[in-house]
């Protein structure tokens, strides 16, 4: 498999993209003005406890204050499966007093640990998602190119996507070395391969940022900001550019230069993956990623073999609906079906990816008969998740053919950060039919017709509302005319809703009805 990075870079967003065999997968943007605040370490304030959520609001200084959970502030070894990207299945070597802080962060009370107005170091670990403010914890992760240190838990992981026994072994012998006392440390899948020297300047630099941040939040008064983490340019640079990167394509030249004096110091074997692009046609065009991305904003997503998907987020979760559209196979209605199923397992893979959809996800393939069938789908969903950095989890298929799956939300999706609910039709994604309108209309008429005798009535609707009404309905408009004693007027307006009305009487000079 081929993989790249692109990076395009203009003065109001920066673009990323992440390309498999030329198949768009993931994709991230950082607006200058609406930049990421996810990794950021704020000394807050306790402003609420809610003894009946176990959690608490925490003012950190943004618009929304931040949600702080019971088991985000007690130590819980079960935390490190949250700590990072690609490292969250990592397993961890206990060390100390395990057992004794998963039983405090199960029994802990959320009024034993904290209190109104106390001052608190915190970092965002989800980022605000519609209306909810970001969620924080006080278990501070500070990533490095090798090892995310945690200064605040006596813990040791490795990536379990590092599956050599031996070399895990190896690395936990190294590293258990240099882990600073009391502190924890993540290895993480890039370290494969590295040797103890290496580790050694991870630490030195993750442990000297970590006594800034102290040093910092001992003299700022809280709320304020401690600590923000790196621009997406340079996290892409840590986090992503990994040996199984075959090439990243970058077309700001200041920013390929930055890149390469980065790599030249840490990871100089990469330099050579690294291209300056400087054609005339945009890089995302010339890649077809600017189309890729309008598609990911439908709810309809095509598959090859004819068939298609459709996606709806709501707020409490996901649900995807298999449909085998144009193709009709070429055996028998269960090949069908298991081929339409296969493709679209991969497709939903990489539309979870692309889009970021996570929390609750419902998937409703095709019904199938065999057992074996169901048990294919199920496997080519959970090996084409396998590249995700997300981690999921996904549970058996039912009777019903529906699959009940888990993923990991972080931040708003793709469909939240690039659009907003329709204004037209308040996100229902539909609107009530002319005719629905015209009756409505009809109604109210009928009832003013008889409390305002007498009093001359404009009544305001759109264009085509109004051309329906005196066409299709205007001996109704004579017969309420004549009950009401007074004239009714009709007139069109251009940017009205197509379901407002405002009904005027000319005699109190009010909008009667609306």
């Amino acid at each position: 498999m081929f993989r790249e990075i692109l990076i395009s870079v203009d003065e109001d967003e920066i673009r990323i993209a992440l390309l498999e065999d030329e198949a768009l997968v993931e994709y991230i943007v950082e607006r200058t003005r609406e930049k990421s605040i996810m990794g950021n370490i704020y000394k807050g304030r306790v402003k609420a406890i809610l003894p009946g959520m176990q959690a608490s609001f925490i003012d950190i200084g943004l618009e929304r204050n931040a949600f702080l959970y019971v088991r985000d502030v007690a130590p819980d070894f079960s935390l490190f499966q949250d700590k990072l990207d690609e490292e969250q299945s990592a397993d961890f070597d206990a060390k100390g007093t395990l057992a004794e802080n998963i039983y405090l962060s199960r029994n802990a009370s959320i009024e034993d640990l904290l209190k109104t107005g106390q001052e608190i170091m915190v970092q965002i670990v989800k980022e605000p998602i519609g209306k909810k403010g970001p969620k924080v914890s006080t278990h501070i992760s500070l990533p490095g190119r090798l090892l995310v240190l945690m200064p605040t838990m006596d813990h040791m992981g490795i990536s379990r996507r590092i599956t050599d026994g031996t070399e895990r072994q190896r690395l936990r012998t190294v590293v258990e070395k240099i882990r600073p006392a009391g502190m924890g440390l993540i290895v993480r899948t890039v370290a494969e391969g590295k040797e103890e020297g290496a580790f050694r300047n991870d630490v030195e630099f993750l442990t000297s940022l970590w006594k800034k941040i102290q040093e910092r939040g001992e003299k700022e008064t809280a709320p304020s900001q401690i600590h923000e983490d790196l621009g997406i340019i340079y996290r892409a640079f840590r986090d992503f550019f990994t040996t199984d990167i075959d090439r990243l394509v970058i077309d700001s030249r200041e920013e390929y230069d930055k890149g390469m004096t980065y790599l030249e110091n840490l990871l100089p074997h990469l330099k050579s993956r690294v291209v300056f692009y400087d054609e005339p046609t945009p890089l995302f065009d010339q890649h077809g990623i600017t189309e890729e991305i309008e598609k990911a904003l439908r709810k309809k997503v095509r598959l090859k073999c004819g068939g298609y998907i459709i996606i709806e987020p709501t707020e409490a979760l996901v649900t995807i609906d298999v449909n085998t559209g144009k193709y009709v196979g070429k055996k028998n209605l269960e090949d069908t079906v298991l081929q339409t199923n296969l493709e679209a397992a991969v497709e939903i893979a990489r539309q979870l990816r692309l889009r970021d959809l996570g929390g609750i996800i419902i998937i409703d393939f095709i019904d199938m008969v065999k057992e074996k069938n169901r048990a294919l789908v199920l496997e080519q969903l959970g090996k084409a998740l396998k590249q995700d950095r997300s981690r999921s989890n996904i549970l058996q298929i039912t009777d019903l053919g529906l699959v009940e799956m888990t993923r990991k939300r972080v931040k708003q999706n793709l469909n939240m950060f690039l659009s907003h609910a329709c204004p037209y039709c308040a996100g229902l994604g539909r609107v009530k039919s002319i005719q629905t309108v015209t009756i409505e209309i009809l109604r109210a008429l009928k009832i003013l017709a008889s409390t305002n005798h007498g009093e001359e009535l404009i009544v305001r609707v759109h264009p085509e509302v109004a051309h329906f009404l005196l066409e299709e309905y205007y001996d109704r408009l004579e017969t309420l005319t004549k009950n009401l004693g007074a004239e009714i007027h009709i007139k069109a307006i251009e940017n009205f809703h197509r379901e407002c009305c405002e009904i005027f009487s000319t005699t109190t000079q009010k909008v009667i009805y609306k």
